[in-house]
């Protein structure tokens, strides 16, 4: 099933600065929210909701400011995905690899590479995602079987299949990770309707249904030497992709735990009863349900310190040479916040209905969107490596391998 998103109508806005994107922000989130259960509920694609964020000018805020663009911070980046997130959590992911694919173009891109995707990119597209494969086994890129060969006239072919092409489904461009002759990773920018691309909407999760990340397909895809971005050089030296497309993960996870702590809250004020041997008359005066609530505010708000304690730092690094040690560092440093936020957010989406009541289960309610799209989001990675390489790292000095801290 092949659906092409509506055009967009005018250029999008180019934010100037790191207070206004979080209004933007803001009041963007303020205009999904009120459609994200039925969303869910009913599997439909973000299609309009998506063609609005390319509006806003969100999606160019990592533009660097010699190019036009905001170039904001990192924690301003993280707050924006946090805010879109608790709004709807399967739209906040969905630009996490068009950030991610951004910062490839920053660190590696060519001049003109980067003024072309640049322009775009303000202009309001959209980057999706083709990285990963099914039944290829982790270590990095070196067993993917996607490839960019180059033909005899100098233009290269692309080919190969995709799953999780997270956003592949509404972009205009797609980032495929691809091998070329020599074995060399490079991600490749895919016009998303080129001849020979085909996306496949085949994306049935229990949670973060709107993400559309099913499969994409590759069938001798022309592309030139302009599309193609060296990510093997960042075998080279120090490097914080590490961290970066982590930190948006974290990001996700806040933004859930703390629209279900909302929502939890907000059911027990107005819905819920209390326990009948309790001899209350509200069940928000249960001494059991107001301390068991507090504790999930303070780890989501601790969750949500060290996340932005994370992207203080982040910020930091960037500002100075890159270090080998600085950035291992900053990588320990989100996997902590990452453990913390995946930790958090299930259990606030699990407890909710200890707290509100058996009522709260009633599909009407949706409320278990929180704990499908917390439990969905989370395995990304597994929670309990995270832990194993930063009590490594802080234990005995290890440093753990590229390929955990990046995924």
């Amino acid at each position: 099933m092949n659906v092409r998103p509506g055009a967009l109508h005018g250029k999008a806005h180019v934010i100037a600065s790191d207070a206004e994107a979080i209004e933007i922000a803001t009041a963007y989130a303020d205009r999904i929210r009120p459609g994200a259960s039925a969303r869910d509920s009913e599997r439909r694609r973000p299609l309009a909701e998506i063609e609005d964020l390319r509006s806003t000018g969100l999606l160019g805020i990592m533009v660097p400011k010699a190019f036009g663009g905001p170039e904001v911070s990192i924690r301003t980046l993280v707050e924006v995905f946090r805010i879109v997130s608790a709004a709807d959590p399967a739209i906040g992911q969905i630009p996490q690899n068009h950030f991610s694919h951004l910062e490839n173009v920053r660190a590696l891109g060519a001049p003109e590479q980067q003024a072309f995707f640049y322009g775009g990119v303000l202009a309001g597209q959209l980057w999706g995602n083709a990285l990963s494969e099914r039944g290829t086994p982790k270590g990095g890129y070196a067993n993917m079987k996607t490839r960019v060969l180059q033909r005899p006239n100098g233009s290269f072919a692309l080919t190969g299949k995709k799953f999780y092409s997270t956003g592949a489904l509404f972009a205009q461009w797609l980032p495929v990770a691809a091998l070329d002759e020599q074995g060399r990773a490079y991600m490749v920018m895919a016009e998303r309707h080129a001849p020979g691309v085909e996306i496949v909407d085949d994306w049935n999760s229990m949670g973060q249904r709107g993400t559309a990340s099913g499969t994409a397909i590759f069938d001798d895809v022309t592309v030139t030497e302009r599309d193609l971005v060296p990510i093997w050089k960042y075998d080279a030296g120090p490097t914080t992709r590490l961290a970066f497309g982590q930190i948006m993960h974290v990001a996700v996870d806040i933004g859930i735990a703390q629209e279900a702590l909302a929502d939890t809250t907000a059911y027990v004020r107005e819905r819920s009863r209390p326990w009948y041997g309790a001899d209350l008359e509200r069940a928000g005066d249960d001494p059991h349900i107001i301390r068991r609530v507090g504790e999930l505010f303070v780890e989501t708000e601790a969750a949500h310190a060290l996340l932005l304690h994370a992207a203080d730092t982040f910020d930091r690094v960037l500002a100075g040479p890159l270090d080998e040690a600085a950035t291992i560092r900053l990588a320990i440093l989100v996997a902590a916040a990452k453990a913390a936020a995946s930790a958090v957010c299930v259990k606030v989406g699990n407890d909710l209905f200890a707290l509100a009541g058996t009522s709260a289960a009633d599909e009407k309610w949706n409320l278990h969107r929180h704990w499908r799209n917390a439990r969905t989001h989370t395995l990304h990675d597994p929670e309990v490596w995270k832990y194993h390489y930063i009590g490594d790292f802080v234990l005995n000095g290890r440093t753990p391998p590229r390929q955990a801290l990046i995924v």
